[in-house]
């Protein structure tokens, strides 16, 4: 009798499950152009770089693929939560900093930084290992901060999240054995080739696109819209954002260790007030809530620092030398942050995504 009776069950299920898949499916099939038109914008703008073979123009695509990683890593939290988070720089302080315990020569390691452990001082890695076990670390500290801060919402959430950003950089800049303190850290791997860097921006892209189609993104993004509506139809909300926390923290300590890798060097203060303004300022003008509009806001604000960068260094008109003075990149990414708020507040790509259609709404 039972056996006649759970058959139905078992059929209703599967049949459930049936269905679902095929939703999921759909819903990839629909959106993964996405992910792979930004993909392959990077990769040409990748191309044209090797095929320049200009070593300052390398380093400046460099830095503008660090940077994809960074914003995608804020639009990851941001976009989908709806919360502002001033702190997620913080966990590319993390990143960086493990970067270099795991692949800093161990001799020097010991005479500079002799608190480390000694599992830790005889480690020696190499850079994508060591990166991948970056944004490890900081997807765990995004973990432990996450249990805590996502409980919060709307100014209460972004103060605290600067809270831990202050806390990070107070903490690296005093712990001298460990951290050097406000000394630099040198002797990272200096990785010259731009390959490595288009590799993470690519997968920040992917992994992006794949947590907005999950479950989890699905329901954080509906509580971001309707947050009443969502708790009543059973979304655990504090426990989707620190979903989404985790998976930008982690991205943000794979950004930092790249951008170690860089460099060369770190200090905390490299990772603070002034790479946070950068970040955000690139996310706002593109859009927070759509992951197009993170990536173009990068390219496009890239274009424009590095445009900043060389009138300030003085440009020659005829026998007069003509030069922007210092620091004129912030006052005009404030300027452009004031206008893109004031006239377009849902930044340039109106929150809407590149398709080869019609654009849509954000996934």
């Amino acid at each position: 009798m039972s056996a006649v009776s759970s058959a139905p069950e078992t059929q209703l299920t599967g049949d459930v499950i049936a269905a679902r898949k095929p939703a999921r499916f759909t819903l990839a099939r629909k959106t993964i152009v996405t992910p792979v038109l930004l993909s392959l914008l990077l990769i040409a703008i990748t191309l044209i770089t090797v095929m320049t073979g200009s070593r300052p123009f390398n380093q400046t695509v460099i830095d503008v693929l660090v940077r994809v990683i960074f914003v995608v890593g804020l639009y990851i939290f941001i976009g989908n939560s709806g919360v502002l988070s001033f702190g997620h720089i913080g966990f590319t302080c993390l990143g960086a900093y493990a970067a270099a315990w795991l692949t800093i020569n161990p001799i020097m390691k010991s005479s500079a930084l002799p608190g480390l452990p000694d599992w830790l001082l005889q480690t020696r890695l190499i850079y994508w290992q060591a990166a991948i076990l970056a944004a490890l670390f900081a997807g765990v500290a995004a973990l432990i901060f996450g249990k805590v801060l996502m409980r919060l919402s709307g100014i209460a959430a972004s103060i605290a999240t600067f809270a831990v950003l202050a806390m990070i950089n107070t903490i690296y800049s005093n712990w001298d054995s460990v951290t050097g303190g406000t000394s630099s850290v040198v002797g990272i791997p200096i990785i010259r080739t731009i390959w490595p860097y288009l590799i993470g921006a690519v997968a920040a892209i992917f992994i992006a696109w794949a947590h907005a189609i999950s479950r989890s993104g699905l329901a954080l993004r509906a509580a971001r819209d309707e947050p009443t509506a969502a708790a009543a139809s059973g979304v655990d909300i504090p426990k989707e954002r620190l979903v989404a926390f985790v998976v930008s923290g982690a991205v943000m300590g794979l950004g930092g260790a790249l951008m170690a890798h860089s460099i060369g060097v770190v200090t905390p203060d490299t990772f603070y007030l002034s790479l946070t303004f950068i970040t955000l300022s690139m996310l706002v003008v593109g859009g927070m809530g759509s992951l197009s509009g993170g990536v173009i806001g990068v390219v496009l604000l890239s274009a424009l620092i590095q445009a900043l960068r060389w009138m300030e260094g003085g440009v020659s008109l005829g026998d007069a030398t003509f030069a922007l003075p210092k620091g004129i990149q912030e006052i005009a990414l404030g300027v452009i942050m004031i206008v893109i708020l004031a006239l377009r507040p849902s930044g340039l790509m109106g929150n809407r995504e590149i398709t080869l259609t019609r654009s849509k709404r954000n996934m």
